[in-house]
C-alpha cells in the first residue's frame, strides 16, 4: 500500500452542530482526580492521572497517579455521573497500567538514580486493593500493554536518560529492554519473564535503546517505539525480533517555529524533522499508528500509520496541527519546540467504524479519525480534553471514550487534573464552538477578551495582550454552527501593527469603526487607554486617563467598553486605590466634551480568590456586565451576568463620592459553563447583545498557556 500525505482540505470533515443525524463523540462528564484523595488528605498536593484502563465489565476506570504514587479508581456505572472509589498505594511511581478482568497490572518505577534504574511489575486486585504478585523488572518501566487474549504483559523498560547530562544526548547506559511476563490466574508468573535485547538495532545510539511505548495485536505481536532512537521494533509473542526500522523524518511547511513573539504566523518550515514517536497502537493485524511527539531532536507535529513491514502508509504532515489552529487551541509558546505535540494514540471500533484517537498534549485536544481506509484517514472531530491529555481508553460496548489529563495547575492557581468521559451519540457534535475554518490564509486565534454585536448575527471580538505583537479585531458569524471567524483585522498605528496594547473591550463607534479599551500595566509600560480605530483597524485617536484616575490606578483596569449616546462606559475589573472594599468603578468618558466621571458598582465578596468585572455592554434601557471570580472547576462560585438601569448611570465627578448603582441578576452562567460536560472555565470575558436582544457569551483561553485551550462561545437567548 502506497504512502500518502493528505492535505488539510481533504481530511477535515468536522461537523460540529450539523443538522444531519449522525454519530458523534460528545463529552458528558469530567472527574477531578483530587476527589479520590481520602478525607483529611492535603488536596493542595499535585495529582496527575496519566495512563488509564478499565475493568473487564467496563464499569471501573483505573489510572496511574505518579505524584501520589497510587493508582486511582473511578466508578462509571453511570458515566455521566462518575463516582470516586479512592486510591491504592503502589510503593513507587506508577508509570503505566493495564487491566485484565479486575486485576490491574502496574509498572512501578523505584529507581534511585539514572545509572541504577529499578522497577517492579505489580498485579493488584482492584476490588480489594490486595497485592497479588510482584515481579522485579531489573530496570525502570515506562509503558506496559496486555495481550488481547490476556495471556501476557509486555513492558517497555526504558532506563531513561538524564536530561541534564551532556545535554540529554544518548547513549547513556544502562540500555533499555523489552520484558515479556506471562499472566496467571493468581496474577503473574515472574519466572516466565523474558527480556528482548534491543541493542544494535537503531542507527541513533544503537547501544542505548530507550523503549517508550508498547502495543500488542491479536496475533500477540508487539510493536515498541524507541523514541529517542527514532526507531520502531516489531517482536513476536516469544520474543523474536520480526522487523525493525527507522521512524523516519518529515518536511514541515506552513508552521510557526518561533517562540516568544506573541503572534500566530504560520509561514515557517522545518526540514527532515525526525518523527521520534511516543505512543503506538495497532489498528489491525498489519498496521499501527504512532503519535510523533518528538524528544530532544525531533517531533513532527503529527501522526503516522505504518505497515509492520516498515512502509509509511499515511502521514498527517501539518494537517492535524492546522485543524487545531483553526479551533483556537494552538499553543504559541511551544512554537519553537514541537507545536501541538501529539503524544498519545488509541484505537477503537465503534458501531462498525474503526477510529484512531490522537491526543495533542500541548493543545489539549483529541483528534478523532475514521481509519476505514488506513491510507486515507478522515478527521471527523476535534474534542476538548483537560490540560495535557496523556492516556486514553476506549469502551466500545458502552460507546465511551475516556481521556486522562495529567496537568495539575494547582501551583499556578489553574484547573486541577481531570479524567474526562465522552459518549458516542446519535447527536450533533457539541465542539468546537468557534472556528476559523474556511478563512484564508490559515488563521489562528485565541485569548478572546471582549465582544460587541454588529448587524444581524455579526459579532466583533478582540484578543488580549497574550498576542502582544498581533492585536486583532475578529469578525464572527454567529448565525453558523459552529460560529465562524470570517475576517481578522490587525490593529495598526501609523501603518504598522500597534504595540503596547492589552485589548479587553470593543464597541461600535457608529461611523463604521470601533472604540477599544486597553487594560494598562505600568510595570510593562502598557498604558491604560482608549483607542478610536477606523474601519481598516488604524488607530485615529488615543485617549489616556485623566490625572484623577492615574493617581489611583492599579494593574487590573478596563475590562469592557460600551457606548451610550456620546458617552463611553468602561468597567474597571477590580478595586483601585480610592475604592471601598468590593466596589469598582464604571467609568464614563464623553467623546464630545472630553469629560470624565464614574459610578460605583458593588461586587460579590469572595471566600477565595477575587471577584471582578470582565465585560460591559449596553442594550435597551440597561447596561449588562459580567461579574466573575478567578476560580476554576469545582471551586468556581461567581460567573454571572447582571444589569444596571441606564437611569442610574449618572456619572459623578472623579475624585469625590460616587453613587452606587443597583444591580439585578440576569443569569448564573455556571450551568451553561458545565453544560458540555467540562469543568467551569475561569475567564468569562466576552458579552455581546444583538439588535434583536440575543445574548452571546465567550470565554478567554489564555492563549493555551497553562490552559486547556477550550473556548466556549454560546447564546443564552434573549435579554431580559
Amino acid at each position: 500500500m502506497g504512502f500518502r500525505t493528505i492535505c488539510l482540505t481533504s481530511v477535515l470533515a468536522l461537523t460540529a452542530g450539523s443538522a444531519m443525524a449522525e454519530m458523534n463523540f460528545n463529552r458528558i462528564a469530567s472527574f477531578p482526580v483530587i476527589a479520590n484523595m481520602a478525607e483529611g488528605e492535603d488536596t493542595s498536593r499535585e495529582s496527575s492521572p496519566e495512563i488509564i484502563d478499565v475493568t473487564e465489565d467496563g464499569m471501573t476506570l483505573v489510572y496511574t497517579d505518579s505524584p501520589l504514587e497510587v493508582i486511582g479508581l473511578i466508578d462509571i456505572t453511570e458515566p455521566a455521573a462518575p463516582r470516586l472509589l479512592g486510591n491504592i498505594p503502589v510503593g513507587g511511581e506508577p508509570t503505566s497500567v493495564a487491566v485484565i478482568g479486575t486485576t490491574a497490572y502496574v509498572g512501578v518505577n523505584t529507581s534511585e538514580s539514572y545509572t541504577a534504574p529499578s522497577g517492579l511489575l505489580r498485579a493488584i486486585d482492584t476490588a480489594s486493593g490486595k497485592d497479588l504478585a510482584t515481579c522485579d523488572l531489573g530496570g525502570q518501566p515506562d509503558s506496559i500493554a496486555k495481550a488481547q487474549d490476556g495471556s501476557f504483559i509486555a513492558v517497555a523498560i526504558e532506563n531513561e536518560r538524564d536530561e541534564d547530562l551532556n545535554g540529554g544526548v544518548i547513549p547513556q547506559l544502562p540500555a533499555g529492554t523489552l520484558a515479556l511476563v506471562d499472566v496467571t490466574e493468581g496474577g503473574l508468573d515472574c519466572a516466565s519473564m523474558r527480556n528482548v535485547d534491543l541493542t544494535g538495532l537503531a542507527e541513533i545510539a544503537g547501544s542505548d535503546p530507550e523503549p517508550e511505548y508498547v502495543s500488542i495485536n491479536a496475533a500477540g505481536e508487539i510493536v515498541v517505539t524507541l523514541q529517542e532512537n527514532n526507531h520502531i521494533v516489531v517482536v513476536s509473542r516469544v520474543g523474536e525480533i520480526l522487523n525493525h526500522f527507522s521512524a523516519g523524518a518529515v518536511d514541515l511547511d506552513g508552521i510557526d517555529a518561533t517562540d516568544e513573539r506573541g503572534a500566530l504566523i504560520f509561514t515557517e518550515s522545518q526540514k527532515a524533522r525526525k518523527r521520534e514517536p511516543d505512543a503506538v497502537a495497532w489498528i489491525d493485524a498489519d498496521h499501527f499508528a504512532t503519535a510523533n511527539e518528538g524528544d530532544y531532536e525531533g517531533g513532527s507535529r503529527g501522526w503516522t500509520i505504518f505497515h509492520k513491514d516498515g512502509s509509511v502508509v499515511y502521514d498527517s504532515g501539518t494537517s492535524f496541527e492546522q485543524a487545531i489552529i483553526q479551533i483556537g487551541h494552538y499553543p504559541d509558546k511551544r512554537s519553537d519546540a514541537k507545536g501541538v505535540e501529539p503524544e498519545s494514540v488509541t484505537f477503537g471500533t465503534f458501531d462498525g467504524t474503526p477510529y484512531v484517537f490522537v491526543g495533542a498534549e500541548r493543545a489539549s485536544v483529541v483528534g478523532v479519525y475514521d481509519v476505514t481506509d488506513p491510507a486515507a484517514p478522515v478527521l471527523r472531530q476535534l474534542l476538548p480534553s483537560g490540560v495535557g491529555p496523556e492516556g486514553y481508553v476506549v469502551i466500545p460496548e458502552r460507546n465511551l471514550l475516556i481521556s486522562a489529563n495529567e496537568s495539575d495547575l494547582i501551583e499556578d492557581g489553574g484547573a486541577r487534573a481531570h479524567v474526562m468521559l465522552f459518549e458516542y451519540q446519535d447527536a450533533p457534535a457539541r465542539y468546537p464552538h468557534l472556528t476559523s475554518e474556511g478563512l484564508a490564509p490559515l488563521t489562528g486565534w485565541g485569548a478572546i477578551s471582549g465582544m460587541v454585536a454588529g448587524e444581524g448575527k455579526t459579532i466583533y471580538a478582540v484578543n488580549d495582550s497574550f498576542y502582544g505583537y498581533q492585536p486583532t479585531i475578529y469578525t464572527i458569524d454567529a448565525a453558523q454552527t459552529p460560529a465562524r471567524i470570517t475576517a481578522a483585522m490587525q490593529v495598526t498605528r501609523a501603518g504598522r501593527v500597534a504595540q503596547k496594547l492589552d485589548l479587553e473591550g470593543i464597541t461600535l463607534d457608529g461611523e463604521g469603526g470601533f472604540w477599544l479599551a486597553s487594560e494598562g500595566r505600568s510595570d510593562r509600560l502598557i498604558p491604560h487607554a482608549l483607542y478610536h480605530v477606523n474601519a481598516a483597524g488604524e488607530i485615529t485617536e488615543e485617549i489616556g486617563l485623566p490625572p484623577e484616575l492615574l493617581a489611583v490606578e492599579k494593574r487590573f483596569g478596563f475590562e469592557g467598553i460600551t457606548k451610550v449616546g456620546d458617552t463611553l462606559w468602561m468597567a474597571v475589573q477590580r478595586e483601585w486605590a480610592d475604592d471601598p472594599a468590593h466596589h469598582v468603578k464604571l467609568v464614563a468618558y464623553n467623546t464630545q466634551t472630553g469629560d470624565w466621571g464614574a459610578v460605583h458598582y458593588e461586587k460579590a465578596a469572595p471566600a477565595t480568590g477575587w471577584v471582578g468585572l470582565s465585560e460591559i455592554t449596553a442594550h435597551g434601557d440597561h447596561v449588562y456586565v459580567v461579574e466573575r471570580d478567578n476560580q476554576h472547576d469545582h471551586r468556581a462560585v461567581t460567573k454571572k451576568i447582571y444589569r444596571v438601569a441606564l437611569s442610574e448611570m449618572q456619572p459623578a465627578p472623579l475624585g469625590g463620592p460616587l453613587p452606587v448603582v443597583t444591580k439585578q441578576e440576569v443569569r448564573d452562567l455556571i450551568p451553561d459553563l458545565t453544560s458540555t460536560g467540562g469543568y467551569v472555565l475561569d475567564k468569562v470575558e466576552g458579552l455581546a447583545i444583538t439588535e434583536d436582544g440575543e445574548i452571546f457569551v465567550s470565554t478567554d483561553n489564555d492563549g493555551v498557556d497553562d490552559h486547556s485551550g477550550e473556548t466556549m462561545f454560546f447564546s443564552i437567548g434573549g435579554a431580559m
